[in-house]
């Protein structure tokens, strides 16, 4: 692909422009249905290739860094979002064959929108890793709000600190293995119900519009936090708990002859309705996070968690209707229990307790289900979400 020498934030005009025998009868079937077995094996394993796990650390009781990558490895989690960059993580990661997804913190984004500190930050935390940690994303900043919110003073900087991270990435010669994007969580979006007419709020546009201007035209993905759990609290009565967990029997809803049986495809396909309404609608998004609590709120139980992550694991190999048979990139959050998070809700969204023992049975590939009997952060969505 072909970039410009130089870009930076005024160049947006310019983007916004370019806008997958009964002996014999017995033989036959036996190996139709191994091959069948075989066949959703395969299905299974693609899907689970495709999801990943937030590696999140605000607990005081959590495993080493070397521990969490053993952990990783040991149940066949390939890919990892890290939100920041932890040297003794980063150490861990060398020769790991794990791809990262590595967070810049919104604490550091006013200083990476000086082009010079951008360079140091990806030298530092990037380029001396390199290739012995496998980079896939540079995530700049994490659910900034630019409206009405403690994080609004810093929207200012997420395009200018996602373009100097971009610049020096590319700069690198690295920018066709390394993306550079931003996370946004579901505040943003106005309008999400039908799905087809999803839509940004007009309070945010001035502030999303260049930075999906800039990822149509570097190609790539945006970052979307999408969380069901938050819908379906907020609003029991029209959201109802199989529709947010993957169990509706048959279409909950109807959009223009799409059939939505679960809440994160309604909740993802208006995400890809509101950048096509914004002039990008070839941009992909990826799920960069996505879980449900076992405790601390409403419908909150090891088995509703157990029956949201199974089903997530499996069903993100499929797309979406909108977005149909291309395997949807998801990172599941989070790794840990962790206990200095707040409010009490926060505190459960683990895979695992802090003392490594899984809390439920999954199946990320490689052959290996975690066995809970066999081994001893918030994002608000709308509630128009149906």
């Amino acid at each position: 692909m072909g970039y410009p020498e130089t870009y930076s934030p005024s160049d947006f005009d310019l983007f916004s422009m370019a806008t997958f025998s009964s002996k014999s009868c017995t033989s036959f079937m036996a190996a139709i249905i191994l091959l069948l077995g075989l066949f959703a094996e395969n299905l299974d394993l693609t899907g689970a290739e495709s999801v990943g796990v937030c590696y999140g650390m605000m607990g005081n009781n959590l495993p080493s860094a070397w521990e969490v990558i053993e952990l990783y490895k040991s149940h066949n989690i390939r890919r990892m979002r890290l939100y920041d960059p932890n040297q003794a993580a980063l150490q861990a990661l060398r020769g790991s064959n794990i791809e990262v997804m590595l967070g810049v913190p919104n604490s550091d984004l006013p200083s990476l929108a000086n082009p010079s500190n951008a360079q140091s930050w990806v030298q530092q935390n990037v380029l001396n890793y390199w290739p012995s940690v496998r980079f896939r994303f540079i995530a700049v900043g994490n659910e900034v709000r630019p409206v009405n919110s403690d994080t609004a003073w810093l929207a200012q900087y997420v395009l200018p600190a996602l373009v100097n991270v971009f610049n020096s990435i590319r700069s690198a010669g690295l920018q066709d293995q390394i993306m550079v994007s931003t996370a946004i969580d579901m505040t943003l979006i106005g309008i999400s119900y039908p799905p087809s007419d999803g839509a940004f709020r007009g309070d945010v546009r001035s502030y999303l519009d260049p930075i999906i201007g800039h990822l149509a035209w570097a190609g790539t993905p945006l970052l979307a936090n999408i969380y069901t759990y938050f819908s379906h609290a907020e609003n029991p009565r029209d959201i109802s708990l199989p529709y947010a967990i993957f169990t509706s029997p048959s279409p909950v809803v109807w959009d223009q002859g799409r059939g939505y049986q679960n809440l994160f495809d309604a909740m993802l396909d208006s995400v890809y309705a509101a950048l096509e309404k914004a002039g990008q609608g070839s941009l992909q998004v990826v799920v960069s996070e996505s879980g449900w609590p076992s405790a601390g709120g409403l419908a909150t139980s090891v088995d509703n968690a157990q029956t949201y992550l199974s089903n997530l694991i499996r069903h993100v190999q499929g797309g979406t209707p909108m977005r149909p048979g291309r395997a949807i990139e998801t990172y599941m959050f989070a790794l840990f229990d962790e206990n200095q998070k707040n409010p009490e809700l926060e505190k459960h969204f683990g895979l695992f307790s802090p003392n490594k023992q899984a809390k439920y049975s999954l199946n990320f590939g490689g052959g290996r289900i975690w066995d809970v009997s066999a081994e001893y952060n918030a994002t608000t969505s709308l509630k128009s979400d149906m």
